[in-house]
C-alpha cells in the first residue's frame, strides 16, 4: 500500500458505517494489482438522534415502516455529506470518482436457516448519495450471496485474501468490529473466514449503560476490573458459538438485552462489579476469537487486527495471551491502518461491481457460486 496518487488511476470511495455505530467512515482510494493508494479519509460522526433511530429500527417492537424509510433517508444524507467533505478536504472533483462503494448501516441480518427467511437489510438509501454527491454508487452487497444461498457476511475475506495473503505464511486477518470475524489466508488452500461472535458491541452497550459513555476508551475501564470465570463460561453457552461455518451474527443474536437476561440468569450477578462484567465481555470477545482461529484446518503463522477493537489495549493484550505466542499486530504492520480496512474493502467492491468482477467468496459466505455484488445508481 501507498500514499502517492497514480495519475489517471481510478478513484472510488469507500463508505461504512458499522455495527457499533460509532461513525461513517469515508476513505478515497485507488487500486493497482495488489496494491492500493489512499489519498485521504475522513471518520464523521453519527449524530445521537439518528443513532437512536437505528437502534430502534434493530429491534423487533419500534421498528415501524415511516421510522425505516425516514431513517433510510436521513442516513443517506449523511453518507452524501461525508463524501462532500472528504472530496472538499482533498480538492477531489465529483466527476473525478469512478464510483462510491457503500456498505450501508445492517439494521436487520437474518442469516439462513431451516425455520426462518433468510435476508439482511443495510439502510442509507443510494440514491440519496448519489443524487447528494453527483457521484455514481454501488451499494446492496449482502442480498445477492443471501438469493444464492449464502450469508451474506462476511464479505471481508475475499479483500482480505486479495491483499493481505502471502505465499509463503498463514496469515489470519481478525477484524473486531461491533462484531468480530476472521479471514484465514493459508499459503496453500482456499481462503476462508466467518463471525466469531462479539466484538465490541456487548462492551459498548455495557459502558454506555453504566458509564454514559460510548465506548470504552482504550479498555481502561474493563482492565480495572477482574475476569469472572463462571460468567465467562456461563456467556459463551449462546447457541451460535457451537454452530458449524458458514456462520454470521449480528445484533439480533448479541444486545443488551440478551446479556441483562444471562445475568438475571447467573447465580451470582450481584456480586459482580460493574467493571468486572466489561472485563468479562472482553474475555468473551478475545475468547470466542481465539477458539476460532484453533478450529482452522492449518495452525496459523501469524495474526493481524483490524477494527475499532485494535485500539483496545485490555482486548489486545487478553488475545495475545489467549493466542499463546502466535504473534499478533494490527494490520498497520501491513500497511493499512485498522480504522480504514473495512471502507477500502467497500471502495473494492464498488470496483469489482463496475468491472463486472465476483465480490464474494463462496467458500466464505456458503454461496451456492461467485456473484458480482451491488446494485448501481447513478442520476
Amino acid at each position: 500500500m501507498s500514499t502517492s496518487r497514480q495519475a489517471g488511476a481510478e478513484i472510488y470511495i469507500g463508505l461504512m458505517s458499522g455495527t457499533s455505530l460509532d461513525s461513517v467512515d469515508a476513505v478515497a482510494v485507488t487500486f493497482h494489482g495488489r496494491h492500493l493508494t489512499i489519498i485521504g479519509q475522513r471518520s464523521h460522526p453519527l449524530p445521537k438522534n439518528l443513532k437512536k433511530d437505528i437502534l430502534k429500527l434493530c429491534q423487533p417492537g419500534e421498528d415501524t415502516l415511516q421510522l425505516y424509510a425516514e431513517t433510510d433517508v436521513k442516513l443517506g444524507e449523511l453518507f452524501a455529506e461525508a463524501t462532500l467533505l472528504l472530496l472538499a478536504a482533498e480538492g477531489l472533483p465529483r466527476g473525478a470518482i469512478t464510483a462510491i462503494g457503500s456498505h450501508g448501516q445492517t439494521v436487520r441480518h437474518a442469516p439462513p436457516d431451516q425455520n426462518t427467511i433468510a435476508f439482511s437489510q443495510q439502510i442509507g438509501d443510494p440514491n440519496v448519495i448519489a443524487t447528494r454527491t453527483g457521484c455514481p454508487t454501488v451499494a446492496d452487497f449482502r442480498r445477492a450471496d443471501i438469493a444464492l444461498g449464502g450469508q451474506g457476511a462476511p464479505l471481508v475475506p475475499a479483500f482480505h485474501e486479495d491483499f493481505f495473503s502471502d505465499a509463503d505464511s498463514h496469515r489470519v486477518i481478525i477484524n473486531i468490529g461491533g462484531i468480530a470475524n476472521i479471514t484465514s489466508l493459508p499459503p496453500s488452500h482456499p481462503c476462508s473466514g466467518f463471525d466469531t461472535g462479539p466484538g465490541n458491541l456487548l462492551m459498548d452497550a455495557w459502558c454506555l449503560e453504566h458509564r454514559n459513555e460510548p465506548y470504552d476508551h482504550n479498555g481502561d475501564w474493563g482492565a480495572e476490573g477482574a475476569v469472572n470465570s463462571g460468567l465467562l463460561q456461563h456467556l459463551k453457552k449462546h447457541p451460535f458459538f457451537a454452530l458449524a461455518t458458514p456462520k454470521s451474527t449480528g445484533r439480533e443474536s448479541f444486545n443488551l438485552g440478551w446479556l441483562n437476561r444471562q445475568l438475571a440468569k447467573y447465580s451470582q450477578p450481584n456480586q459482580l462489579a460493574a467493571e468486572d462484567i466489561q472485563a468479562t465481555l472482553c474475555a468473551l470477545t478475545a475468547d470466542s476469537i481465539a477458539d476460532s482461529i484453533r478450529t482452522l484446518e492449518s495452525a496459523a503463522d501469524e495474526a493481524y487486527v483490524c477494527g475499532g477493537g485494535a485500539h483496545n489495549r485490555a482486548l489486545m493484550a487478553y488475545l495475545k495471551q489467549q493466542l499463546k505466542g502466535l504473534p499478533l499486530a494490527t494490520t498497520a504492520t501491513l500497511g493499512l491502518h485498522p480504522d480504514w480496512v473495512e471502507a477500502v474493502a467497500f471502495a473494492w467492491l464498488a470496483m469489482r461491481r463496475i468491472h463486472r468482477l465476483p465480490g464474494n467468496l463462496p467458500n466464505v459466505t456458503g454461496a451456492r457460486r461467485h456473484a458480482i455484488l451491488g446494485g448501481f445508481y447513478t442520476v
